[in-house]
């Protein structure tokens, strides 16, 4: 797919010099918030745009029509339905939302507050078996903001905790007045460490971690097999809880993906054949050396979740380089970006548009944040492709969504459009002119 035409345009500030402006912006605003069933159940159709479908080449002048939060039709010589709104899509690009693999959205409001961090447990007993869903807040005021960067679904990742299992993850959608309206698929995967992180939590060496994990597989193993002796207390001791060997039941079996985070080629050899004989699906994380070992990660057939911006050397890490994703999806890796955050989670489209910078073919990058992702969250029959029957995550955007001066113009979620109101936009205008608001000290 072709890299479409950079279309660069200044950004005009919204003024709030009369007082008729303010009023119709606040009753248009009251109107998007009072509706939000009528609009969910419109028809929507954006006309004569650049539509990067992403399950085949640009359409140029494209039509998409979206109803009761599908998407039934797009192409070039669409009909738009009587009675249908209509977005005039002329100059603009329209793509799928986009789906940030790794973030911690929802778990976290601000770091260094305790009180607002779910992100994981650090009770030995409860480590596999913690659930990120139980701490998702669907009143962040994250949420909003990382819209605007047309990112429609995450995946919602607790941090290593106690063990070297750190618990279950969700995919999530950014809309809903719920946790369980934001929820798509829990859990996603169960997520871990490997390398240096897994090995000062197994005992000080990398060999500890892998004999560690091999063993939390082995006990999950023999626990499905023999609950009963269990319950009766007639089975060895194991080296985990009832609820983290529970967790780790479909994990063993292969039906749960193990995301393992990992960086050093040699840890990932390592990991890919964990997986390989104990028959797990694995994803990796991170996985910054990637490259050195990308032919071995394509014939496992291991997808990858990183982000491309890593390029400073550490210990664990000295051979990152900013053309890793390039390489390893030249390899045949299938890649996806994640921000690894909360605050910045809107911010994925610039390290997809970085990864373009550094090799990665355009139509990879725009992969790596929508069918991609969905396939390795096994989603892809619903989500990642522009295509009829698929849900109506749809963003329309200015100009190249992997330019620094785009920005989205609506957002669909479900065919919903999401309200463009954040705290990032409502603190402009609060402090957009300071006249009257000063605080009393700084006053001349």
């Amino acid at each position: 797919m072709n890299a479409p035409a950079p279309r660069h345009r200044r950004i005009g500030l919204l003024g709030v010099a009369a007082a008729s402006a303010c009023l119709a912006f606040m009753t248009a605003l009251a109107a998007t918030l009072a509706i939000p069933t009528a609009l969910s159940a419109q028809t929507v159709a954006i006309t004569n745009a650049r539509i990067l479908p992403v399950s085949g080449p640009a359409i140029e002048g494209g039509t998409l029509v979206m109803r009761d939060g599908k998407i039934v039709a797009v192409g070039a010589g669409v009909n738009v339905p009587a009675g249908a709104r209509v977005i005039d899509g002329t100059g603009k690009t329209v793509t799928p939302g986009f789906l940030n693999s790794s973030t911690q959205v929802g778990i976290v409001e601000v770091g260094a507050v305790s009180g607002t961090n779910d992100t994981g447990s650090e009770n030995d007993d409860i480590t596999a078996a913690f659930d990120v869903v139980y701490g998702l807040n669907p009143n962040s005021t994250l949420i909003p903001i990382e819209r605007t960067g047309g990112v429609t679904r995450a995946i919602v990742a607790p941090s290593a905790g106690a063990g070297l299992l750190g618990g279950r993850g969700a995919l999530i959608q950014l809309t809903g007045d719920r946790a369980s309206e934001m929820v798509l698929k829990d859990p996603v995967a169960m997520f871990g460490v490997f390398g240096a992180d897994a090995a000062q939590r197994a005992g000080g060496a990398r060999g500890d971690a892998v004999l560690r994990m091999r063993e939390l597989l082995d006990d999950a193993r023999d626990y499905a097999a023999h609950r009963a002796a269990f319950e009766a207390d007639d089975r060895y001791r194991y080296g985990a809880s009832r609820l983290d060997l529970e967790a780790l039941v479909p994990v063993m079996e292969g039906r749960l993906p193990l995301a393992l985070e990992v960086n050093r080629a040699s840890d990932i050899e390592n990991a890919l054949q964990l997986a390989k004989d104990d028959h797990l699906k694995l994803i990796l994380m991170g996985a910054a050396e990637g490259w050195e070992v990308a032919d071995d990660i394509a014939k496992a057939g291991v997808p990858v979740v990183m982000n491309p911006l890593t390029d400073i050397p550490q210990f664990e890490e000295l051979g990152a380089t900013l053309e890793n994703a390039a390489r390893l999806s030249k390899a045949g890796v299938e890649v996806a970006f994640a921000t690894f955050d909360a605050a910045n989670a809107r911010n994925v489209r610039y390290l997809a548009g970085n990864a373009v910078s550094y090799g990665m073919p355009y139509g990879a990058a725009l992969r790596a944040v929508t069918s991609n992702p969905a396939k390795i969250w096994g989603v892809a029959d619903r989500f990642g492709t522009l295509e009829a029957g698929k849900d109506a995550d749809v963003v329309v955007w200015n100009g190249d969504p992997f330019e620094v001066m785009t920005w989205a113009e609506h957002v669909f979620i479900g065919g919903k459009e999401m309200p463009g109101d954040n705290r990032q936009n409502a603190l402009l205008e609060r402090y957009r002119t300071l006249e009257g608001r000063m605080p009393a000290g700084y006053k001349r």
